[in-house]
């Protein structure tokens, strides 16, 4: 025969659903997000890398997809891969930078790796490249839409502003 629950047990019953709710919100909200914000600047960190380290590399690439005005598009997309990961990684202004990467790595995608005019292994090494860019595209929409979450710098600095208030108090 079951007994009912006391207003103490109740009490303990509801506390422990209540830490668990907490914890939860922490993984979905902040820790989960940031490590999905992390994962999703890796390939672009990489190739900032790989512009800065081998720049006429990349622009014989572009070069031979035809594509003009080289070092100035080179030079934007050196900026866009690597404050936009900035912003991705810190939360601050994330919305902003993942629209931003999401409509240049969609112009990318189509212009230098357009596997339907390949053959051979350049069509399977670009339709790689290409569906690659559709994950990440999908990711930074993702961002763009519902944002960093809440362990960003902008909440950090939001949460230090407010001790701050409240000693001033």
């Amino acid at each position: 025969m079951e007994r009912p629950l006391g207003d103490r047990q109740r009490a303990v019953g509801v506390q422990a659903e209540n830490t668990v709710t907490q914890l939860s919100e922490r993984l979905r909200f902040g820790l989960l997000p940031l490590i999905a914000r992390l994962l999703l600047s890796l390939e672009f960190l990489v190739a900032v890398n790989g512009k800065i380290s081998g720049w006429s590399g990349q622009a014989a690439y572009m070069a031979s997809h035809g594509m003009r005005f080289i070092p100035p598009l080179l030079g934007a997309a050196l900026a866009i891969e690597l404050f936009g990961s900035i912003c991705v990684i810190t939360g601050f202004y994330a919305r902003a930078a993942a629209a931003t990467m999401f409509v240049y790595l969609g112009i990318v995608s189509i212009e230098l790796h357009d596997f339907w005019n390949r053959s051979g292994g350049s069509a399977g090494m670009n339709q790689t490249e290409f569906f690659k860019n559709m994950g990440m595209m999908g990711g930074l929409l993702l961002l763009a839409v519902y944002g960093p979450g809440s362990w960003t710098l902008g909440a950090l600095m939001d949460s230090a502003r407010a001790a701050r208030a409240m000693r001033l108090e």
